[in-house]
């Protein structure tokens, strides 16, 4: 087994997890905090969007299993990649999109991906998530990990209430 960590900001972590959770060869997907300068930062010193850090969720995968570029790809459908203001109903720095990359060969593979994206028109304004050196990962509460699993019906309504959920399915309809 290769063990490899990919970390991605797709705006609230809570729906983050779960499009990664049911992929054979995906080991963890952790929610946390990084891209900031605060350490062990708190969810409510996030939420203030003063620390540089955005929600995040660092994922530990078998990459003879699934590959990075495959992460990738579901990464692209789960956020809107042309927001520059955050995701959905949560504004603000802290939930800003962004690909985290661990090694250049990373750095290569997010940029091609970004801009395959951004060539095949899918979208009508620039592709603004942000593809960046990975910086250290803090972890959230525990209250926030695995929350779809733990909090089901209260993330189920905030996936459809927050627009998520129509977006994906507008965008990408069944290969979301």
């Amino acid at each position: 087994m290769a063990k490899s960590l990919a970390t991605f900001a797709g705006g609230c972590f809570w729906c983050m997890v779960k499009p990664f959770d049911r992929y054979e060869g995906v080991l963890s997907v952790l929610s946390g905090y990084t891209g900031g300068d605060v350490e062990h930062p708190s969810y409510e010193l996030v939420c203030t969007n003063t620390t540089g850090h955005r929600e995040a969720v660092e994922i530990t995968f078998d990459d003879e299993v699934i590959s990075y570029r495959q992460l990738l790809d579901i990464f692209w459908r789960q956020i809107d990649p042309t927001d520059t203001g955050g995701q959905f109903f949560d504004r603000g720095e802290s939930y800003q999109t962004a690909i985290y990359y661990h090694n250049v060969e990373q750095q290569q593979m997010a940029e091609q991906s970004k801009s395959e994206l951004e060539a095949s028109d899918k979208f009508n304004k620039p592709i603004a998530t942000d593809i960046l050196p990975s910086k250290p990962f803090f972890a959230a509460e525990e209250g926030h990990q695995n929350y779809y699993m733990k909090n089901p019906t209260h993330y189920n309504r905030y996936a459809v209430g927050s627009g998520r959920e129509q977006f994906k399915s507008d965008n990408w309809g069944d290969e979301a």
